[in-house]
């Protein structure tokens, strides 16, 4: 029973990063897709990571709105929920290029 749950895992992960090459077949500058494939990042770890940046984006929002100028704590919740997997830099990197959450990669990228 364990090595069908792995085998199918696999698979699926496969048919994740088939449809992400889809994608980058019509967009070649989807550089976050590109690190997921690399990496070997699961659909539920994407999921988890869009929930994390859509928090931490209302998070700056809110902030922003109070006054804030300085968003290195928002960075460092971002860098300790991060995947292992995923190197800060390039997640950062690759998310300015291909425009995801760009106000927040843009602090994000001073904070580097």
């Amino acid at each position: 029973m364990d090595k069908y749950f792995e085998l199918q895992s696999k698979v699926n992960l496969l048919e994740y990063h088939q449809r992400l090459l889809l994608k980058m077949l019509s967009a070649p500058n989807l550089e976050f897709y590109r690190l997921v494939i690399e990496n070997g990042i699961s659909e539920l770890e994407v999921q988890e990571f869009n929930k994390l940046c859509e928090d931490l984006n209302k998070k700056m929002e809110e902030q922003k709105a109070e006054g804030f100028v300085n968003f290195h704590p928002l960075f460092n919740e971002f860098l300790y929920s991060l995947p292992a997997k995923f190197d800060a830099k390039e997640v950062v990197q690759s998310c300015v290029n291909q425009r995801l959450y760009e106000p927040l990669f843009r602090e994000f990228q001073k904070c580097l």
